[in-house]
């Protein structure tokens, strides 16, 4: 008879864990198999992780090149273009593999997902390559394209 009250009490010491921690996934299980609450859970879970996975990083519509003829381009503007997702993407612009800075040459344009790189009063000299970099967290993408300045 000694050994009865020892066995009560040992659940009796774990119960307040056993309580919390049992139902949960029990209940969890009753909850799947009832179609009312468990078609209502499932649905508001999977769209966040699903979301964040849903967003690659990329470029809807890419950069192309431009070409002018050096009478027209000289004074005129060149506008590179792109298309990003997700709008939340940074972006910045290369000429040549180097960085461009905002100036008065070179203006950015960034009105949600369209991305702009607007080059003002062309000139031979700014012939090149030109890139178009996305960057969102660790993850980096690039879109390249030519401006192409034709001598007469």
């Amino acid at each position: 008879s000694d050994t009865k009250p020892s066995k009560e009490e040992t659940p009796k010491g774990i119960s307040p864990v056993k309580a919390k921690k049992t139902p949960s996934p029990a209940d969890a299980e009753r909850r799947k198999l009832r179609p009312g609450s468990g078609g209502e859970k499932p649905p508001e879970e999977p769209p966040f992780t699903y979301q964040l996975k849903a967003v690659p990083l990329k470029f809807v519509k890419e950069m192309k090149d431009i070409v002018l003829t050096e009478a027209e381009s000289v004074g005129s503007s060149a506008i590179f273009e792109v298309l990003i997702s997700p709008s939340t993407a940074i972006t910045s612009w290369m000429k040549d593999g180097s960085n461009i800075r905002e100036s008065p040459k070179h203006k950015f344009i960034a009105d949600g997902k369209d991305r702009k790189l607007h080059i003002i009063d062309v000139q031979l000299s700014d012939a090149g390559e030109y890139t178009c970099v996305l960057r969102l967290g660790n993850k980096e993408k690039t879109s390249t394209a030519k401006l192409i300045v034709e001598g007469i």
